[in-house]
């Protein structure tokens, strides 16, 4: 039987590893040594990208304070992901880096710039996760009062995206001549001003450095709202779900390619990840442990409602555990996340969103590396989906977590013409070919 092979990205919080389990480094190394050892086990496995997440505060939603934030270090303390790439980048050869970098914080020129750039650092290997940030804390850190209200964010974005995008365009294919006859390097015929004028942007132009490999890196996106998938159909070559059942995950994925078609795109170069979290074992029974033993930890309910606040800007300490939430609760933060953790949960209490958020959520992936490619299988012909982006439990990653994956989950879902085979030096080495091979 022929099978259509799907993507593998990871998932990475650039902050401290699973430092008080028993593999993980106790929290003491901050000079990137441990991500350099993931990047390398991601890049034999054959993983297409490692998608970086960020956020520039310490964040108070959870209690009103920074207490159970640092405690818990789920977002903070952290360094900035941008700097780390390039060192990720020389330690491996074919992996693809996604960086997260805000809309709202980030000045355009500067953007297009610093992506181009690492794009040339990196051989063609790069890309920008395209978010709006969804969070007062963060706001204030750049002398803003609060975030922008969630659709204005996404209209400034679609303006800025397009921005960055003339930006880069600004040197034609050929420019750079390095005629050493006529002792020119550049033909200045084929280097443009902008002259960008928009509602919320401006920019003269041109780009002050040479097109990058993939002249346009790679942009990705996590789109749940209508303007956030309006945003993905028009622009990302990867688009992150939050989509957690096989229904939703199958009408998220044709309404983003329906949007991008309704573009004027090929919805064959959008491809939709679904975020996915094993939980692995030696067998069945084994996996099946290991996630009991990680809902049954004391710490696991605050730690995971922690995270939640942190994204959705939400204060989910105020709410009683065993009790369903207010059917009217909004936010405007991440508007996906929240949408994905009530999904079919009216009458639920937040202690069982929770469990089901975090524990067993997202496919059932728990067990043997046969038994989750299984699932995965079945999900992937269900949705008829374009791959997975996966990251550890509750965001908590070590080594031996990564190992489990690439030598046990991988290999079995190679076997079974899942995932395409081992790089080789005659493969794509662009990111954005990469993801367009299937």
């Amino acid at each position: 039987m022929t099978r259509t092979p799907f993507h593998l990205g990871w998932f990475l919080n650039f902050t401290v590893d699973d430092w008080d389990g028993q593999w993980g480094d106790g929290g003491r190394d901050w000079s990137g040594d441990v991500f350099v050892d993931i990047a390398r086990q991601l890049d034999r496995a054959g993983f297409d990208f490692v998608l970086l997440e960020d956020k520039s505060m310490i964040a108070d939603s959870f209690g009103g304070d920074f207490g159970a934030e640092l405690k818990h270090a789920y977002h903070a303390p952290k360094l900035d992901p941008v700097p780390l790439v390039p060192l990720l980048a020389q330690a491996t050869r074919h992996l693809g880096f996604i960086p997260t970098m805000s809309t709202t914080f980030y000045p355009p020129y500067l953007l297009a710039r610093l992506v181009s750039t690492l794009d040339h650092l990196s051989g063609g290997r790069v890309g920008w996760n395209v978010v709006t940030s969804g969070e007062d804390r963060a706001a204030q850190n750049y002398g803003l009062d609060r975030i922008p209200d969630h659709d204005l964010r996404y209209e400034k974005a679609e303006e800025y995206v397009d921005l960055v995008q003339q930006l880069w365009d600004s040197w034609e294919p050929g420019a750079v001549v390095r005629d050493r006859e006529t002792r020119r390097y550049v033909d200045a015929s084929k280097v443009h001003d902008i002259d960008f004028e928009g509602r919320f942007y401006r920019s003269r132009g041109p780009l002050n450095t040479p097109p990058s490999p993939q002249h346009r890196p790679v942009i990705a996106q996590a789109g749940g709202s209508p303007k956030g998938r309006d945003l993905a159909a028009r622009s990302a070559d990867v688009v992150v779900s939050p989509a957690s059942t096989v229904d939703d995950m199958r009408a998220y994925r044709d309404d983003v390619r329906a949007r991008a078609s309704s573009q004027g795109r090929d919805p064959e170069d959008v491809k939709v990840l679904f975020l996915a979290s094993p939980t692995l074992g030696d067998t069945d029974a084994h996996a099946e442990a290991r996630a009991d033993a990680r809902l049954a930890d004391p710490e696991f309910i605050e730690r995971t409602l922690v995270g939640i606040s942190d994204v959705t800007d939400i204060d989910f300490s105020r709410f009683d555990l065993d009790q369903p939430l207010p059917e009217d609760l909004t936010t405007n933060g991440e508007q996906g996340t929240l949408r994905a953790m009530l999904q079919g949960g009216a009458s639920k209490t937040l202690r069982e969103l929770i469990v089901g958020d975090s524990g067993r959520r997202k496919g059932e992936l728990v067990g043997s590396p046969a038994t989750v490619a299984d699932r995965l299988e079945e999900i992937h012909e269900a949705v008829g989906g374009d791959g997975f982006l996966i990251h550890a439990p509750g965001m908590r990653v070590n080594r031996k977590y990564v190992i489990e994956v690439t030598d046990g989950l991988v290999p079995e879902l190679r076997r079974r013409g899942l995932v395409a085979g081992l790089p080789s030096t005659d493969g794509p080495t662009l990111l954005r070919d990469r993801l367009r091979r299937f």
